[in-house]
């Protein structure tokens, strides 16, 4: 029986060719004539992500991938920051990087030194990654024992990679380089630094924001937009980590180790309180009448509104609550998408008139019949449902278009009060590894729509690309908008929702085209020491609108 020579690949598009087996996915794009309107920088081979340095070794089916992809986003990024932190360690040497959060269609990032940074500094920086990047260094990966990763944390003083290698359970661990540097990375990179052509560096006191092409911009930088609300909103999340003496994964880690995650989670809990409460007082202060929440899926909006209710309460209001759903317009006027069909999450399913209407003559004191929506048969219905209100009335309203001006159009600005909600963590897997806000909505959302709807964890994997469209067309370009930030992540979350997610995740086969962002979940929540003692958790926690037990959800 003779070995085979040649295999045969099949794109995504359906064509087949015969090719030399072995041949890597870079030689593949060259050979196939692949062509991509945005720069490939991995491909999946039989639903596995792989690197594009992967050898094909059998029968396979291919699918590129390239950056207008989350999966091709997050390689650019990670590759852009390793060049990004050897520059910055060969400019400002025994300086130490952090890579701390999205900002402005960026990465920000911050360098810890004997002094503080300016704007020369990233000039430099910025130069001597353009030089990395011109003479295409490779990066290579290597395995190595936990024992010889612990000596190249110590060596670069990666002290929160070296408390993490405690945690984990496997031997050996790959380990990437770029030149004479060393690092971990949760995740793939490009072949090599000549991939990285497209970027920018931006002082943005005290740190850089490292600026890259966008899924909707794959060919170019796109223009900076301040956004001071969610800069400030981030500090305070590192300022919350700071008074829980946590910052990275091992840090929480440790604490559950040694039982002392009781007190965290009594702590974490106590900061989403104040800042309610804060909230609370800032609209009875300010005599506000409407109180529009928003924020992205699963970022907790129902408990959120429901705690503040609780707090103006307190201060001596009786708020009432609307839904925007209530004035959705008949289903046959329902506009479409791109595709034909019904877009609900467009602003204009909303009835804005007559809901413009209904708050102006609650707020001036008059009785209104509030409709409610048919969603069966699609049709708005009256039911004698009467609202009349007092001065000592706010109205609640939670919906994905609060922060929209279009939304309430006809309410003077100094009668509303809006607020954006999203799990801001402040948590990182270690300096250089971050974790991604999109990643913890989305563990929560997995957990949620199994108990509460039904879904399957795979269902929500594939509707999650639509959320998270309907996010950045309807949600992200109001958040400077917010008059105040709430962020609804809590530290200790992601090691009490491992053990919910661990096994809907599992379930999902590999044959699925969703399994290697399955992997990438799973592979994520083995950081993480996992809380199984729930009664700390008080019943009025975000964390429990997710994973049950809430005294508001019903």
């Amino acid at each position: 029986m003779t070995c085979r020579k040649k295999i045969f690949i099949t794109l995504n598009d359906g064509t087949k060719f015969e090719v030399d087996k072995g041949i890597t996915l870079e030689k593949l794009i060259d050979f196939t004539n692949y062509e991509s309107k945005a720069l490939i920088v991995a491909a999946k081979v039989n639903n596995l992500l792989r690197e594009l340095n992967y050898e094909v070794v059998e029968d396979s089916h291919i699918e590129f991938i390239d950056l207008t992809t989350t999966d091709g986003q997050r390689i650019y990024k990670r590759s852009l920051s390793f060049v990004f932190i050897r520059a910055a360690m060969e400019i400002l040497p025994d300086c130490r990087v952090s890579v701390e959060h999205s900002l402005s269609k960026g990465l920000y990032c911050e360098i810890h030194y004997e002094r503080p940074i300016n704007e020369e500094d990233v000039k430099k920086i910025e130069k001597r990654m353009k030089e990395i990047i011109d003479k295409n260094v490779a990066f290579k990966k290597e395995t190595i024992s936990k024992e010889e990763a612990r000596k190249i944390f110590r060596k670069y003083k990666m002290e929160a990679k070296e408390k993490l290698l405690e945690y984990r359970e496997k031997e050996f661990i790959n380990i990437y380089s770029c030149g004479w540097l060393k690092d971990y990375f949760y995740g793939y990179m490009v072949p090599s630094t000549g991939y990285l052509k497209i970027f920018k560096l931006k002082y943005y006191m005290p740190g850089v924001i490292i600026q890259y092409p966008t899924i909707d911009e794959p060919n170019k930088i796109p223009e900076f937009v301040e956004q001071p609300k969610l800069a400030a909103i981030f500090k305070e999340a590192e300022k919350w980590g700071q008074i829980l003496n946590i910052g990275y994964v091992a840090n929480l880690n440790e604490k559950i180790q040694n039982n002392e995650y009781p007190e965290l989670i009594r702590i974490a809990e106590a900061l989403h309180e104040k800042k309610i409460a804060q909230i609370a007082d800032m609209i009875t202060e300010r005599n506000k009448r409407v109180v529009l929440i928003a924020g992205p899926s699963s970022s907790g909006k129902t408990t959120f509104a429901q705690r503040l209710l609780i707090q103006l309460k307190v201060n001596g209001l009786n708020p009432v609550t609307l839904s925007t759903d209530d004035y959705f317009v008949n289903r046959e006027d329902t506009p479409r998408d791109e595709n034909g069909n019904y877009d609900f999450e467009a602003l204009e399913a909303v009835d804005l008139k007559l809901f413009n209407e209904h708050l102006i003559r609650l707020i001036q004191g008059e009785e209104v019949e509030i409709p409610v929506f048919n969603f069966k048969i699609g049709k708005r219905e009256y039911k004698g449902n009467v609202l009349k209100i007092t001065k000592e009335q706010p109205i609640i309203i939670e919906g994905i278009h609060g922060l929209n001006e279009k939304l309430t159009k006809d309410i003077p600005c100094d009668k509303k009060f809006k607020i954006y909600i999203s799990a801001l963590t402040q948590l990182n897997i270690d300096d250089h590894n971050r974790i991604p806000t999109t990643d913890t909505r989305l563990i929560r959302r997995i957990v949620r729509d199994s108990k509460y709807r039904g879904h399957s964890a795979l269902t929500t994997l594939k509707l999650w690309p639509s959320v998270r469209r309907g996010e950045e067309r309807n949600i992200f370009p109001y958040q400077e908008e917010a008059d105040v930030m709430f962020n609804s992540a809590l530290v200790y979350e992601l090691a009490v929702l491992k053990k919910y997610a661990e096994p809907l995740l599992k379930e999902i086969s590999e044959n699925e085209p969703e399994y290697s962002e399955v992997k990438r979940l799973l592979k994520f929540l083995s950081y993480f020491k996992s809380i199984d003692d729930e009664k700390y958790i008080l019943q009025t926690s975000i964390l429990k609108e997710f994973i049950g037990g809430s005294c508001f959800v019903e």
